[in-house]
């Protein structure tokens, strides 16, 4: 009885013993193949780098805009915030939000927000007594 594990018999020592002879029967052999595998890897070893070149400078890029995009997006939410609190219009009237800056005594830069402008509050009890009293 032939013995299971003997590479002879085995289906998978077979088979990687004819993927080796194929692979043996596939090397390069003559000159021309060996300058085919070197232009193939300068070849790609040149895209990578121009990739990452343009990754560099892509992400350079993103960070110059960080600044623009920050400020346009304050000034786009001062507008929605001015005209919500136009729109609001029942317990106050609003007039402008301005932003200070200051630094802290550890030389840290924080953003305050100031209220700043005129309020009208409208009491509802005083506005009952003028339409009773009319």
């Amino acid at each position: 009885m032939p013995d299971p594990h003997d590479p002879r018999h085995n289906a998978a020592w077979q088979a990687a013993r004819q993927w080796r002879e194929r692979a043996r029967q596939t090397r390069p052999g003559g000159p021309l193949d060996g300058l085919k595998l070197l232009l193939t890897w300068l070849l790609f070893g040149a895209m990578m780098i121009v990739a990452m070149v343009l990754g560099l400078l892509f992400l350079l890029l993103g960070w110059a805009m960080l600044p623009i995009l920050r400020y346009r997006m304050k000034k786009r939410m001062e507008r929605m915030r001015a005209e919500q609190a136009e729109d609001i219009g029942t317990g106050f009237h609003y007039r402008e939000t301005r932003y200070r800056e200051s630094h802290g005594d550890d030389g840290n830069y924080r953003e305050q927000r100031v209220l700043e402008g005129d309020y009208e509050l409208k009491d509802e009890a005083a506005q009952d007594d003028k339409t009773r009293k009319e």
